[in-house]
């Protein structure tokens, strides 16, 4: 199934349903975020990040949450 036919299906639905639909799509994304952001952790690609928070944390310059 294409995008296209996709959005097409979407604009017939009744506004009940496509409000559970955006709703499932929020959380699908915050899922897909969420699995991002740990591959990302996990495969070292924040680690200059952290590295830089807790320089400034050391400096004073930041609390921790």
């Amino acid at each position: 199934m294409s995008i296209t036919e996709i959005e097409a299906a979407i604009t017939e639905l009744p506004a009940a349903e496509v409000d559970k639909l955006m709703t499932w799509l929020e959380e699908y994304h915050a899922t897909i975020w969420d699995k991002q952001i740990a591959d990302d952790l996990d495969g070292g690609k924040l680690d200059h990040l952290l590295q830089a928070v807790a320089l400034e944390i050391e400096a004073g310059l930041a609390k921790p949450l």
